[in-house]
């Protein structure tokens, strides 16, 4: 089974640079998008259902602004839209789909970038969803979180550590959460298979960035415990330029 999750900062966007044509040919089995930006999805809807995907569509209320998606080629059995946190249910940053055997979230954290009132939302997210998926696992043992964390865990998730050290992103307390969440019962997928360095996920659109391959590992296949058994590989796809992230990909038996 193959699982991407890409986001693609706003799903016109990317679908006027070549996404459907990508999709046909990486051809995943549950595709998780993030950052759609997008409310009404029924203008792009059918481009997906064309290639036999099933659409879950979890747009922000704040119109042209975050979102979340599930495409998948299985019809789940279940699926859940948000945590019943209005804060952040209202941005549409978690959705998630059961099936047989596991249970995926496409996930946009938030990002504190723009300043104080935003890092402090962000580390409120931190807390909530942790207690969200501590209860969650008791119901659904298998889940595999995939999206944008806006986290950079260790140094070589990123490719300036000590001129961001201070930088929303990489901050300690981040990387602690991150240290914290996966000693409870989380694997890094891509880390499990890969501990190089310059792998990268997303990269500023100023100075050459991408070019010069100055990024940040922030997006994530998270997996628990239970299914490590089941990882077959896990790769980044830096090739693709359809938005300022890449694509990742899982690969399960």
């Amino acid at each position: 089974m193959k699982i991407i999750s890409y986001n693609v900062n706003g799903v016109r966007s990317a679908i006027n640079k070549g996404l459907i044509t990508w999709l046909k040919s990486s051809n995943p089995d549950i595709l998780c998008l993030q950052e759609i930006k997008l409310s009404e999805t029924e203008l792009v809807n059918p481009l997906f259902e064309e290639l036999d995907y099933y659409c879950y569509w979890y747009p922000a209320q704040k119109r042209g602004y975050s979102g979340v998606a599930i495409l998948t080629k299985i019809k789940p059995n279940n699926v859940q839209y948000g945590i019943g946190n209005s804060l952040f249910d209202d941005e549409g940053r978690i959705l998630r789909a059961d099936f047989d055997t596991f249970s995926i979230l496409s996930m946009y954290f938030p990002s504190g970038s723009s300043g104080d009132e935003r890092q402090g939302l962000k580390m409120t997210f931190l807390d909530d969803f942790y207690i969200y998926i501590k209860e969650l696992e008791k119901e659904l043992p298998n889940l595999i979180i995939s999206g944008d964390v806006n986290i950079c865990h260790r140094e070589i998730d990123i490719h300036n550590p000590k001129g961001n050290a201070n930088s929303s992103g990489f901050l300690p307390e981040e990387r602690a959460w991150v240290g914290k969440f996966l000693d409870t019962g989380y694997v890094d997928t891509f880390r499990h298979f890969n501990q190089e360095p310059h792998h990268y996920t997303w990269w500023s659109y100023r100075a050459g960035a991408k070019q010069k391959n100055l990024g940040w590992r922030i997006d994530y296949h998270f997996v628990t415990e239970s299914l490590k058994s089941r990882l077959a590989s896990a790769a980044i796809h830096p090739d693709q330029l359809m938005s300022d992230h890449c694509p990742i990909e899982l690969n399960l038996l």
